[in-house]
């Protein structure tokens, strides 16, 4: 487990000018490119931050990225782990899950590092108090690499009979990332909400689908502790849990039931 996590890791950027970098650089590209699109052009304002006071659309939007390309990234790298390593594992034995497992820890020490350095920005622009609550992203980053890895556990035995699988996750993935909220807040939606109750005379429920999300859910949780320097509520807490586990239990379930043919397969 750990020499294919370090495997995963020294091999992302292998051969880069810039290295680990790459792992920054990339995530502030897409913080610049939508703080521009929205935060410049379509004029949005997030709310102001519980105990932080910031209400700075750049700094919100970069609570929503980095946790949202950690989920979208991970899953990714643990559904094609056991497709792209095909000789490894027609080789030798030892656990199948131990390739989706380390795709996933390799993108977690990323994510962690992405953290480290947006806590520290977070701290310059809305102060040191940041750090106090800091500590609480440790959990939060355990319970979303659970349900990632919970997440990748199914896709990847999935991939293998069904190769057709990357290219509709992708397709998802794009779906998905837009009701997540990473880019606008639940305000926007109740707002749409509304508006589409008094047009139409029938209340869609947007909101409660949006929120039932739980992208959406540790998204609130990551934005809790780096913009609003407060606690996740209690029901944010639970909802994050709740889905860490299931995910993890079914991925778990779903990988033992079919993972046992999947080198005949490959």
């Amino acid at each position: 487990m750990a020499n294919l996590t370090l495997r995963e890791i020294r091999s992302e950027y292998n051969r880069t000018a810039l290295g680990r970098l790459w792992s920054l650089l990339n995530p502030l590209a897409t913080i610049a490119i939508f703080a521009i699109i929205f935060g410049l052009l379509f004029r949005a304002e997030p709310h102001v931050g519980t105990n932080s006071g910031l209400q700075n659309y750049a700094l919100w939007v970069a609570c929503g990225i980095i946790p949202w390309s950690f989920i979208s990234t991970g899953i990714m790298a643990g559904m094609s782990s056991l497709v792209a390593n095909t000789g490894l594992l027609t080789k030798v034995f030892f656990p199948r899950w131990v390739l989706v497992a380390s795709s996933v820890a390799s993108k977690t020490s990323t994510h962690l590092i992405e953290l480290g350095v947006l806590a520290v920005i977070m701290a310059i622009f809305g102060g040191w108090q940041v750090l106090l609550v800091a500590p609480v992203l440790i959990p939060i980053v355990i319970l979303s690499a659970a349900f990632v890895l919970g997440i990748s556990l199914i896709l990847s035995v999935t991939v293998v009979y069904f190769r057709d699988m990357e290219h509709l996750w992708a397709v998802f993935n794009q779906v998905w990332f837009y009701g997540t909220g990473v880019v606008f807040g639940v305000e926007l939606v109740a707002a749409a909400e509304e508006q589409l109750a008094h047009d139409t005379g029938t209340r869609w429920p947007l909101l409660a689908v949006f929120q039932a999300n739980p992208a959406h859910q540790f998204l609130e949780a990551y934005r809790a502790v780096l913009y609003d320097f407060a606690l996740p509520s209690w029901e944010t807490w639970a909802h994050i849990t709740a889905w860490a586990i299931a995910m993890l239990g079914i991925g778990c379930f779903v990988f033992k039931r079919f993972s046992g043919r999947v080198v005949e397969e490959l």
